[in-house]
């Protein structure tokens, strides 16, 4: 896995900053008065900080803006970057001038003079996740570092309790590269095998890891999913994970679609971008990253994560538009198009959860349609609900980390563009309301007293040019949020 930056937490030396190397950071608000830490530096600098910020250039920054010094007089650093931030700072800005400082220093080594900050954790955590770079494939050159190869330092008044707080961000930080680092995966690295295999890993963390193979899958009756993997070479698999961190309580399940490559199947894709269907497993790569956050910080909660692990290719064997296959349920389903396989996968992997486990609360993920990205672009996954309670916490937990979240309707008039003509549904409904029609199919493979939530990532999984706090690629999307809602809701409290 790719690692995050490593982060150690000092107590505040002014004296080591004259022949500290690469790049020295400091937060200044945006009215520009100098801290301790910023006020050494504009010492050691003969005074070149504070005329930066009492310059035009700092005045047309924003917060999270960072503006740069070259080559320092005074210091062996070869940079110093000014980070202007408020301390009571929106958690988004505080984010982004972390992300800031980990674009501008590259592989250089990092200080950021944090003194007592209180967004000093949330950029941090913004350094951390922008640093990302998934470079398994490349062939590396003489010299080359990735930006999370330098190691970062914080300077702050207290170092232990800097440490204590910035704990959860490092594990959760760990579970967003793992999810980058999966979803980036090309398909003939990342086949149905060897991401079992990579979820069995989360053993070493405590993680109770089950793989179910086609041969039980059949048992069990998961013809639907079993339908969109049979035209491949690599074997269906579903794969459990439990994390038992809780009481006795029934768990909370997170349950992933994980079509390793998806091509379409006989409804083939236009070959013009085919290739970014490598991350059509994009929801059970979030639920394993969350199932390792939980575990990296041993939250106090029973969860379960169940991904559905299946490539969808065109073969003689392939389902065939026309098809009729019967669910884990019961219910039969006409496959109207193959290229509509994530819901086929998901209504089997859901009904399993929930009878076998009984779940208080179900949780579905996955690059469903590209219906939710007409309507919600980039910025925002749509959220789907049978109970508004669930769905209000999510959404005040995805607030809470940053992270775009929509609520999108259902509704049985939907349900009307599901008929079928042989069979109990079809698995498509039209181009109209196209997102909704997919999770009122999967409301139906969802029990009554099961409180739910689908969410469909396919806008925000990968994204072709780079955010705030990701480059291009895989995203790492819910794995902050996923795991704050835990914690908010399902957790028990800490009786020492």
């Amino acid at each position: 896995m790719t690692a995050p930056a490593e982060i150690t937490f000092t107590q505040t030396d002014l004296d080591a900053l004259a022949a500290a190397e690469g790049v020295i950071a400091c937060i200044v608000p945006p009215a520009g008065a100098l801290g301790v830490e910023a006020r050494r530096l504009n010492r050691l600098t003969k005074g070149a900080v504070k005329r930066a910020v009492e310059s035009p250039a700092w005045e047309k920054l924003s917060e999270g803006d960072v503006l740069e010094l070259g080559f320092p007089a005074g210091l062996a650093a070869s940079t110093v970057a000014i980070v202007r931030l408020d301390k009571r700072a929106p958690l988004a800005r505080a984010m982004a001038g972390g992300a800031a400082l980990a674009k501008l220093r590259g592989g250089r080594e990092l200080l950021i003079l944090g003194a007592a900050h209180r967004r000093l954790t949330d950029v941090v955590l913004g350094a951390v996740l922008r640093g990302y770079d998934f470079a398994d494939h490349k062939t590396p050159k003489d010299g080359d570092k990735t930006p999370a190869a330098a190691p970062v330092t914080v300077m702050v008044t207290d170092a232990d309790a800097a440490e204590y707080a910035f704990a959860d961000a490092r594990a959760a930080a760990e579970g967003v590269f793992l999810t980058r680092d999966l979803v980036n995966a090309p398909a003939n690295v990342l086949t149905t095998t060897a991401f079992a295999t990579r979820l069995e890993a989360l053993r070493d963390l405590g993680v109770e890891v089950e793989v179910l193979e086609e041969a039980e899958l059949k048992k069990l009756g998961m013809r639907t999913l079993l339908a969109v993997g049979q035209g491949s070479e690599s074997p269906s698999k579903v794969v459990v994970m439990r994390w038992n961190g809780g009481g006795d309580e029934k768990p909370f399940a997170l349950i992933g679609k994980g079509v390793v490559f998806d091509t379409g199947g006989i409804s083939l894709k236009p070959a013009a971008g085919m290739e970014d269907m490598t991350m059509d497993m994009g929801g059970a790569g979030t639920v394993a990253g969350v199932m390792h956050t939980l575990a990296a910080r041993k939250a106090r909660a029973n969860v379960v994560g169940l991904v559905g692990l299946v490539e969808n290719m065109p073969d003689g064997r392939a389902t065939r538009p026309g098809d009729v296959v019967k669910s884990m349920k019961g219910d039969t389903v006409e496959v109207i198009n193959t290229d509509a396989e994530g819901r086929l996968v998901l209504c089997d992997v859901m009904w399993y959860a929930q009878d076998r486990f009984a779940p208080t609360g179900m949780i579905d993920l996955a690059t469903l349609t590209g219906a939710i990205i007409i309507g919600l672009g980039h910025e925002n996954a749509g959220v789907f609900a049978n109970d508004d309670k669930l769905a209000d916490a999510f959404l005040k937990a995805a607030r809470a980390t940053g992270e775009g979240a929509w609520r999108m309707p259902l509704g049985e008039a939907y349900d009307k563009q599901l008929k079928s003509r042989v069979a109990d549904m079809k698995n498509v409904g039209g181009r109209p309301a196209g997102s909704i029609t997919a999770a009122q199919f999967l409301q139906r493979f969802v029990r009554d007293d099961t409180p739910w939530i689908h969410l469909d990532i396919a806008g925000v999984a990968s994204v072709s040019k780079g955010t705030d706090l990701s480059p291009a690629g895989a995203t790492g999307w819910g794995v902050r949020a996923l795991d704050r809602f835990i914690r908010d809701g399902y957790e028990t409290k800490d009786d020492g």
